[in-house]
């Protein structure tokens, strides 16, 4: 049976992880530095790439496409720019992910701040990409999930054209899935910037010879016989100048490459519609100029990996050039729209303040799951995989589990995700191994000053009726009801749900206000959505988990999928401003949402069965989708 599985669960960990999490990040080994680092004194690229070299001699030293007479060799540069270069994992003496996998990240300083939620931090999200992207120096890392064909995607693809012509040199990763087109041409044309690129500067401003590039890859392609199409890169991630501890900006969470995600339309208009979510900015710790292993190196690093997985597929201009220089004429109108736009200006004449104060002074440490690439037993073999990658977001929180010490402190979780599953968990033979539910209120009761609060999406809000039935469906009566009043609330619409002997009951009453766990969902009966409203609510689309000075931001939905088959990553942290911070965001999003199971949520639900088209209908089928769901297994790829 699909359901006959074993999983680490993260809410399982929930127990230990408030209380130990500090002293596990920083029992973990650093060893990353050296084994990691290493990547490149070990990365044996054969000499393909100097095949695009061209050969500059006496004579036509002075072609656009050879180095100024001036030009210095710099051995820096030319390590970095081989280290940089896409290979075939035939033409590499190792496996990438397995030394990524294998070699433990090490703890560092960092300089961080919080891009938030609301409507304007959408939009100078944008702003703060288009703004690093223009002020990079040398080099500029981008992998995204899913990048638009729309005006956010050809305004950035616009700002990386410039940059190469600058000498800046690129790097770009978009998923095959959740990036799919047919031909990607856009992309293929913006590596035909690299016909006019300018050369690298090194740390001294000289002009060395080695000329910039524009690299793109598709991850796990699917024309290739090793992609694996269940296996995704689900990452956001934006470094720049990574091995350069003075410059370098590194930038994940959420957000993709949509204008769904940045609060502005394609005519320049507000979108009070866009995805409310959160990203984290990163800058090495002013003391750490000389240190070989900053948040800048390491996420440099991390890409590279992620560059060189197996699955990839290298692209190239189609040699098209009409089409082409449309592809890059439009690049160029999108970031001149987006730069004219007043509220744009404004964002972007405030980014060098915005990008030099305001960061926290925090201890980080870079976690994910390039275990989910490779994994073959994905489900019954989890706690095997996890234990091999000492990166692992999941074995992470399960590593702390196991040096919990039993404290019983106050502490207060709070996680926010726009998925959020709670399983049970069996062997091959049905035997009971791991109850989430279950571990949340042994948690709860060893704790008693403790509590859980979990901020999601409500059928408002959701983006994906079947995840969110799991939510509606398992998540709130799992915690908070009992097996009686769970299986009534799943019986039918009407026995249940439309039942008010049932959820006006004292005892429904009783167990939807727990006094230590709170389920917070997006939305209110006010919403534009529903008749007479007038208020925008987005769709919850942050990931973060936080306690007073500690927690994790990054790309991972804390459901199945992001837990066993998409590669993720993101930062732990320590810091009680930066929690301070989030938990601020926190609280904004809990002031927009309603408690499950209260008499205001059970209202807006109900509004929104009297929607027409496919939102009225799967709320009013919710039931029926959970169990088909639960019935076939098909909730562990959601």
């Amino acid at each position: 049976m699909l359901t006959n599985r074993i999983q680490i669960n993260f809410t399982g960990c929930l127990q230990a992880y408030v209380t130990r999490i500090l002293t596990a990040i920083l029992l973990l080994n650093t060893g990353f530095s050296t084994a990691a680092l290493s990547f490149y004194d070990h990365h044996a690229f054969s000499p393909e790439w100097e095949k695009l070299t061209v050969s500059c001699y006496p004579g036509i030293i002075n072609r656009p496409d050879c180095p100024p007479a001036d030009a210095v060799d710099d051995k820096h540069i030319k390590q970095l720019y081989e280290n940089r270069s896409w290979k075939h994992i035939s033409k590499l003496p190792f496996d990438p992910l397995e030394l990524g996998i294998q070699a433990r990240s090490p703890i560092q300083h960092a300089r961080t701040r919080i891009i938030g939620p609301t409507q304007d931090d959408g939009l100078r999200s944008l702003a703060a990409k288009i703004w690093m992207i223009e002020n990079a120096q040398h080099t500029i890392d981008m992998a995204y999930y899913i990048f638009t064909r729309d005006k956010a995607g050809y305004a950035l693809l616009g700002a990386l054209c410039n940059a190469v012509k600058r000498g800046i040199d690129v790097r770009i990763i978009v998923d095959s899935i959740g990036s799919l087109h047919p031909t990607h041409s856009e992309l293929r044309a913006v590596e035909t910037c690299a016909e006019n690129a300018g050369f690298m500067k090194n740390e001294n401003s000289e002009i060395t010879k080695n000329r910039a590039r524009v690299q793109v890859v598709i991850f796990n392609a699917l024309s290739k016989v090793t992609s694996w199409a269940n296996r995704r890169s689900h990452d956001k991630l934006l470094v720049i100048d990574g091995h350069f501890p003075d410059k370098a900006i590194v930038m994940t969470g959420g957000r993709n490459i949509s204008l769904a995600y940045y609060g502005i339309h394609a005519d320049g208009s507000s979108d009070p519609t866009a995805y409310r979510d959160v990203e984290i900015i990163l800058r090495p710790a002013v003391d750490d100029a000389t240190d070989s292993a900053t948040v800048g190196n390491v996420s440099e690093i991390y890409y590279s990996i992620l560059f060189l997985n197996k699955g990839n597929k290298r692209i190239w201009p189609a040699d098209n050039p009409d089409t082409e220089r449309r592809q890059r004429e439009k690049a160029q109108q999108s970031l001149e729209f987006f730069k004219s736009q007043p509220a744009m200006q404004q964002k972007m004449n405030d980014m060098n303040t915005y990008m030099t104060t305001g960061f926290r002074d925090s201890k980080v440490r870079l976690a994910h799951e390039l275990d989910n690439l490779s994994n073959v037993r994905v489900v019954t073999g989890v706690a095997e995989n996890k234990s091999r990658n000492p990166n692992s977001i999941t074995y992470i929180l399960y590593e702390v589990s196991e040096t919990d010490s039993g404290s019983k402190s106050s502490n207060v979780l709070r996680i926010i995700s726009p998925y959020l599953f709670v399983a049970k968990y069996f062997d091959d033979d049905g035997n009971l191994i791991l109850d989430g539910a279950k571990e949340v209120h042994k948690w709860l009761d060893e704790h008693p000053k403790g509590r859980l609060e979990i901020i999601t999406n409500s059928v408002l809000t959701s983006d994906n009726i079947f995840a969110q039935s799991i939510i509606d469906m398992e998540l709130g009566p799992r915690l908070l009801l009992s097996p009686e009043l769970s299986e009534a609330w799943l019986s039918s619409l009407n026995d249940g749900e439309m039942n008010p002997a049932l959820v006006q009951s004292d005892e429904w009453k009783k167990q939807v206000n727990h006094p230590q766990i709170f389920i917070y969902e997006t939305g209110r009966l006010d919403s534009v959505k529903l008749p007479a409203g007038t208020e925008h609510y987005g769709k919850l689309h942050a990931k973060f988990i936080t306690g007073s000075e500690y927690g994790f931001i990054g790309t991972s939905n804390f459901d199945y999928r992001s837990r066993l088959f998409n590669n993720e990553m993101g930062f732990f942290y320590q810091d009680d401003q930066l929690s301070q911070d989030l938990i601020d965001v926190f609280e904004l999003l809990k002031s927009t949402s309603y408690r499950w199971g209260s008499p205001e949520w059970l209202q807006m639900r109900r509004e929104v069965m009297k929607l027409k088209g496919m939102k009225g209908w799967s709320v009013r089928h919710q039931r029926g989708i959970y169990k088909f769901m639960k019935a076939t297994g098909i909730d562990w790829l959601i």
